[in-house]
């Protein structure tokens, strides 16, 4: 990642995406070009507190004169997210409802949602972070007995893939069975981050053009 620059476009992303967003901005050749600040991932848990976390930063940028780009889809702020950035014209954000729905596309998505409503997702990193994230994040590390609560309308685990590793899609495998859940491996890549990131460096390039 190159070294931040005031002057730089600025992308405000989930740290859940750091490793994601490595690989495409060096894959398109962008990650010279653009400066990434990440916030903490664990605020997967507490989307209330998304919005708070992002302001200060957009604001800051903008008033550099810094273009801006937030890399978080709604992720369970119900709106509040958008609501803010109609605050700052030009700011957008990744496309969806959550990563699992810009990871998968929605069409993708929807018809996961559509074969079985009772289904857990992880990505990549919640797959790997899953005993911080989703087991002790849930309390489940003190409260074992709670798992059956949480989940008792879930009854598969699929894993939405972006690097196609198998030593992910094990430790994916072992989340679902200590949930009690059935396990599928879905492998969508990176274009849901890719596409968007791309594009918004295009429609930059251009304004700075013009």
């Amino acid at each position: 990642m190159s070294t931040p620059d005031p002057r730089r476009p600025l992308v405000i992303a989930c740290a859940a995406l750091t490793n994601d967003l490595r690989a495409v901005l060096t894959a398109s050749g962008l990650d010279q070009a653009i400066d990434v600040h990440y916030l903490p991932a664990n605020l997967h848990n507490t989307p209330e507190l998304i919005v708070a976390a992002v302001r200060p930063h957009v604001a800051a940028a903008v008033a550099a004169g810094r273009a801006v780009f937030v890399a978080y889809a709604d992720c369970g702020t119900g709106g509040r997210l958008d609501a803010l950035l109609a605050e700052f014209p030009g700011v957008g954000r990744l496309p969806g409802a959550h990563c699992y729905e810009f990871f998968a596309g929605s069409e993708v998505f929807a018809g996961l949602h559509a074969e079985a409503l009772g289904t857990f997702y992880l990505t990549d990193f919640l797959a790997k972070h899953f005993d911080a994230l989703v087991w002790s994040g849930l309390g489940l590390d003190r409260s074992p007995q709670l798992r059956d609560m949480y989940f008792a309308n879930y009854t598969r685990l699929v894993h939405l893939s972006q690097a196609n590793d198998a030593e992910t899609a094990r430790v994916a495998a072992v989340a679902a069975e200590r949930l009690g859940l059935a396990f599928e491996h879905r492998h969508v890549g990176r274009s849901g981050i890719a596409e968007p990131i791309v594009e918004w460096s295009v429609s930059i390039r251009k304004a700075a053009a013009a």
